[in-house]
């Protein structure tokens, strides 16, 4: 099969440190690469990738002064897949709504999977304007702002299944949290969680610039006293100890989730999640097998007391069971099948 792959331009793919998405992207591109499809990936050309790829920007640059910087090497994008769509079998993007003007007007099949939160203004009042644009929501709560749109699955994320493995068993005795320093991961739930249970907390976060003034006022006053230690953004081959050394992840986040890689990846290294009841999270988490879900901070700290009832050895395996890239490339392939037979287009999720 002829795939393209689009992806975004703000950071490489696989990303160098932080970045959901184009983590995301790499890891289905290596697999379909594997798996004997013809895979082409529209990329930043400072990213690495097994697939052809074609640079639609010299390298990576997050944020940009201004629409016509940001939005001039997305224009640029779209008008190199469309210059090559009919070399495709399927056109894959991952940038949001950029594609839908065009491409729902020329006849190779694609699809938009939607990796942000659908509950923006800006989201109603762009993605209806194209029922047919057709869609894969990467949780089926993510759906819920805007449940009528051309949905044609839910794929849930997965990773390469030997990235992350068990090298401890939550030995370090402390309680980890992991991903991006910002109000709505829960930073501060998750301080208030260890202190309660008298647990050393770790925090490996980025931080932003779209969210240094609330860290500072927020959250670095707390640092640097007893109980937490802030190690700083950390990248894959730190991650196995990280979080294998856990007793826990704490994922107390304070926004609807669409899905959350940081609780496959504690999975992959048998250490148990313990997440507040928002967005995926109950499509993620199995209660008493990969982890517990709380309402609050009262919640997880009386599941943190749970953890011994846990088999760290059942996260991995549950893990390998659900979570794998394999097991996503696979659930993407079929959609790719689907539509280019012209099959229906929406789901029955949610």
């Amino acid at each position: 099969m002829r795939i393209a792959q689009i992806a975004p331009l703000f950071e490489a793919v696989p990303p160098k440190m932080y970045g959901g998405t184009e983590r995301v992207v790499h890891w289905l591109t290596e697999e379909l690469v594997g798996m004997g499809h013809d895979v082409t990936l529209f990329a930043t050309g400072d990213s690495t990738t097994s697939a052809k790829l074609v640079a639609a920007r010299d390298k990576a640059a997050r944020f940009q002064p201004n629409f016509e910087v940001n939005g001039a090497p997305y224009m640029k994008l779209l008008e190199l897949v469309r210059r090559q769509a009919d070399q495709f079998d399927v056109l894959h993007f991952h940038i949001d709504f950029w594609p839908f003007p065009l491409f729902t007007r020329q006849p190779t099949p694609f699809l938009t999977t939607l990796h942000g939160r659908l509950d923006r203004d800006f989201a109603a009042e762009i993605y209806p304007m194209f029922p047919t644009a057709p869609l894969v929501s990467i949780s089926d709560s993510q759906r819920a702002p805007l449940p009528g749109l051309a949905y044609a699955a839910t794929i849930l994320h997965g990773m390469p299944r030997d990235l992350l493995r068990p090298v401890a068993e939550g030995q370090g005795g402390y309680l980890a949290f992991l991903g991006r320093m910002s109000p709505e991961k829960g930073v501060g739930s998750a301080l208030a969680i260890a202190r309660a249970c008298g647990l050393t907390l770790k925090i490996a976060a980025k931080i932003g610039e779209e969210d240094r003034l609330w860290y500072e006022e927020h959250i670095a006053p707390h640092l640097g006293g007893p109980g937490v230690e802030y190690i700083g953004e950390i990248g894959d081959a730190q991650k196995s100890d990280f979080l294998s050394n856990a007793r826990a992840l704490l994922v107390p986040i304070d926004w609807p989730e669409p899905f959350g890689l940081v609780m496959i990846e504690a999975m992959a290294c048998g250490c148990p999640v313990i997440a507040f009841r928002r967005g995926s999270v109950p499509e993620i988490i199995e209660p008493g097998l990969t982890g517990f879900i709380a309402d609050d901070v009262a919640g997880a700290v009386a599941a943190v007391a749970r953890l011994g009832e846990l088999d760290r050895a059942a996260v991995r395996t549950r893990f390998e069971q659900r979570w794998t890239a394999r097991r996503m490339a696979d659930d993407y392939v079929a959609l790719y099948r689907r539509l280019m037979a012209g099959g229906a287009v929406k789901s029955s999720g949610a």
